[in-house]
């Protein structure tokens, strides 16, 4: 991991520099200084977009134990200042890399079961803009650890969080939209149904994709009703 990070090496004012630069500029963090799009979903979670390194000492003192970066980015600057943070303010680090434009693979939701079964709580976790990744793995820890519905815990994927689901990132709403129409009323648990062999990330992304373009094309532009 050193290796990835010597480009940002926070022990030289250089290294600093220029994380701080690429942090600030190239990673938006100045457009997440007024917003942060944080937001408790349950008694011992927060979901967020990036946070600064000063803000963890706050979310500290809330009681976080947990940071969880769904972002990977292991060689970015975002990451090498949130390590740093989280060691000097004595927080758990954990990283769980998920993506906002495609369907979860199995091994990524019976990841996000274990994790939600292991960590620390109370817990805060990021992608970059609190939006669309850590949406779905709020519907996962709403589900997994708190027991909601799939069809309660999709409230976490909306405009309140910024999420958009006419876009590419409807993706994630539409895994959990075949749930509910193809699985639920055969009487399937989400963690069943995903361990089916009905559950094929590849083909249900495809499907999306097909249903996406032809309202794409004809509610915008062809414009018909």
């Amino acid at each position: 991991m050193e290796r990835h990070l010597s480009g940002y090496d926070l022990s030289t004012r250089w290294g600093r520099f220029r994380a701080n630069w690429d942090f600030f500029w190239k990673d938006h963090a100045f457009l997440r200084l007024s917003f942060a799009n944080a937001h408790w979903i349950g008694p011992d979670m927060v979901r967020a977009a990036q946070p600064w390194p000063f803000q963890l000492k706050y979310w500290k003192r809330d009681g976080i134990k947990t940071i969880i970066n769904l972002r990977g980015g292991f060689d970015a600057s975002f990451y090498v200042l949130e390590r740093e943070a989280c060691e000097r303010l004595g927080l758990d680090a954990v990283d769980f890399t998920i993506t906002s434009r495609a369907v979860p693979t199995r091994a990524q939701v019976l990841g996000a079961k274990a994790l939600f079964e292991t960590i620390q709580y109370p817990a805060f976790m990021h992608c970059k803009s609190g939006a669309d990744r850590a949406g779905i793995m709020s519907v996962l820890y709403r589900h997994f650890h708190l027991g909601d519905s799939i069809r309660d815990a999709m409230n976490e994927l909306g405009l309140r969080t910024l999420h958009v689901k006419q876009g590419k990132t409807g993706v994630l709403d539409y895994v959990f939209a075949r749930y509910l129409e193809e699985a639920e009323p055969k009487g399937l648990s989400f963690l069943d149904w995903v361990m089916s062999d009905a559950y094929d990330p590849k083909a249900i992304k495809a499907d999306f994709q097909e249903a996406w373009w032809g309202t794409l094309i004809t509610d915008r532009l062809l414009k018909r009703e």
